[in-house]
């Protein structure tokens, strides 16, 4: 297990080496994906057992992810 992120871990072990939440089996895709698809941060947490701060740090990983991309315009 490497954490790669305050509270953001990875594992080939656990969900295929995805990021996910430190202890948990929770994925950042999926925390990030629950956010956009309306629920609040306080029902994430609820919902998969987190706490507020889980839930934003998956939230700064994934910010931190999309900042470091380069696009290419054609």
């Amino acid at each position: 297990m490497k954490e790669i992120a305050p509270k953001i871990v990875i594992d080939p072990k656990i969900r295929f080496g995805k990021p996910v939440i430190k202890g948990t089996r929770v994925p950042v895709d999926l925390i990030v994906g629950k956010i956009a698809g309306g629920m609040t941060i306080e029902e994430v947490a609820r919902e998969y057992d987190l706490k507020t701060e889980d839930v934003l740090a998956a939230l700064r990983y994934a910010a931190q992810i999309i900042k470091k991309e380069n696009l290419i315009y054609v």
